[in-house]
């Protein structure tokens, strides 16, 4: 076990039921399905702003968290959980909704700035680093920036939505390699899919 591998996931998106199956809520859709894997029930938890999930990977207790603050927000819930149980940014993991990747398509990094996503912006001025790893989900880019807030905040298509948590399937197979920290094998082999 590496001393550098992830000890919290994230998954972004908006509470709520009449957000659940939109695009800005797959992060969310990411980790319901890691805890549902392991009938790991999410516990709301006002300290922390969210609902939180404990699974085990890799041998290791990993936390889940969903921030209930809306996608605005999401880092005063991210830092309260990396302050209580002291993880520092690099060994979170935020998974969110990424415009500039098609849909069907998962990529792991590093750092980096937010490209305009407020779940991003907000986590980076509330834990004061960038140095935190991402699940970017691709959901492409509706074509024009005005139609971006409508789009992310709708519903994908039944195609789109099977491509989408196709490609989650393909992140949960490289959740162990995140967690004992290799993540140069983790993104070879998430990024050679397709």
């Amino acid at each position: 076990m590496s001393d550098a591998g992830i000890q919290l996931i994230v998954g972004l998106g908006n509470p709520g039921a009449q957000y659940e199956a939109t695009r800005h809520n797959v992060g969310f859709w990411w980790v319901e399905s890691i805890a549902s894997a392991q009938n790991a029930p999410f516990r709301a938890e006002s300290k922390f702003l969210g609902e939180l999930a404990r699974v085990r990977i890799a041998g290791q207790d990993i936390r889940l968290l969903k921030p209930s603050t809306y996608m605005n927000r999401s880092g005063q819930s991210v830092v309260a959980v990396a302050r209580y149980f002291d993880i520092p940014p690099e060994r979170i993991l935020i998974a969110h909704d990424e415009l500039d990747l098609p849909v069907g398509v998962a990529r792991i990094k590093q750092g980096g700035g937010h490209a305009g996503h407020n779940g991003l912006r907000d986590s980076i001025s509330a834990l004061g680093s960038r140095e935190f790893w991402r699940l970017r989900i691709g959901i492409a880019h509706p074509g024009d920036r005005t139609l971006v807030t409508g789009y992310v905040l709708g519903r994908p298509s039944r195609d789109d939505e099977s491509r989408i948590r196709e490609s989650l399937d393909e992140a949960d197979h490289r959740l162990s390699e995140l967690v004992e920290g290799q993540f140069q094998l983790a993104m070879n082999r998430l990024h050679s899919q397709r």
